[in-house]
């Protein structure tokens, strides 16, 4: 005779019962963060960080198809960023054409330097063409170039800033006991003609002096400490735009 064994039930299939409610409660997270993100503004550094911490804490594996963060720009708005830039790229292009077409006419070309740099336009003025040595007054021919390039600047609205450098001869007078206060007097004094003389909007401006600390050449002969007594005008880009205009490999000098 056979012994009976019991009607024991048989194990049932599939995964255990706990792992229903864990998966309700990873869904319900889930659609707590797409709320969050859909209520919120976008940025994708902080979301993508988010994301990450979320996938180490439930053990969340990298590979498949994952949140991407050049699926979450529309396209309509990545065009029209697009589109701002080189809108942004041609004004910059029209003015530099403008500022050498003045300066061909007044026969600077080969003395004062304009060119695309990473923060902007740059004119780079050689210090005897605004000031005699050693002083900071504009020379009347100085205000003249200044005050065509203030007719170019006036519908921008780009932050510009003014960097005064001197070469490495030292000066001590009671006006300047060293370069530092010549260079930064010689910046300020370029961006004082600009406002009250041609009333272009102080909020844009900012003036800064290095004295002999940032040469282009080496202070070792009268050419190359001319070079260095300069004023450098930089234009910069408009700040929202950068980052685009780097990543979308706009910044090709003109």
């Amino acid at each position: 005779m056979f012994k009976n064994r019991g009607n024991k039930a048989p194990k049932k299939a599939g995964a255990p019962s706990w792992m229903v409610t864990y998966g309700d409660m990873m869904t319900l997270l889930l659609c707590f963060f797409v709320l969050l993100f859909s209520m919120s503004t976008i940025d994708l550094e902080k979301f993508s960080l988010i994301i990450s911490q979320l996938q180490q804490q439930l053990g969340v594996l990298d590979g498949g198809r994952t949140i991407s963060p050049e699926e979450m720009i529309d396209s309509g708005q990545r065009d029209e960023l697009i589109g701002q830039i080189e809108r942004s790229r041609m004004e910059f292009e029209q003015l530099y054409m403008e500022i050498r077409a003045y300066l061909e006419e007044k026969g600077l070309e080969e003395e004062v330097e304009v060119a695309f740099v990473d923060e902007g336009l740059l004119i780079r003025f050689p210090g005897q063409i605004l000031f005699e040595l050693g002083r900071a007054e504009l020379l009347p021919e100085a205000r003249e170039i200044l005050g065509e390039l203030a007719s170019l600047f006036d519908a921008l609205e780009n932050e510009v800033t003014v960097e005064g450098h001197t070469d490495d001869w030292p000066i001590s007078t009671p006006e300047f006991p060293s370069n530092w206060e010549l260079s930064t007097t010689r910046a300020t004094n370029v961006i004082r003609y600009l406002i009250e003389g041609k009333g272009l909007p102080p909020e844009q401006f900012s003036a800064a002096g290095y004295g002999e600390f940032q040469p282009i050449r080496p202070n070792d002969s009268p050419e190359n400490r001319a070079l260095n007594r300069r004023v450098d005008i930089l234009i910069r880009r408009s700040v929202e735009f950068d980052l685009l205009w780097r990543k979308e490999g706009l910044n090709e000098e003109g």
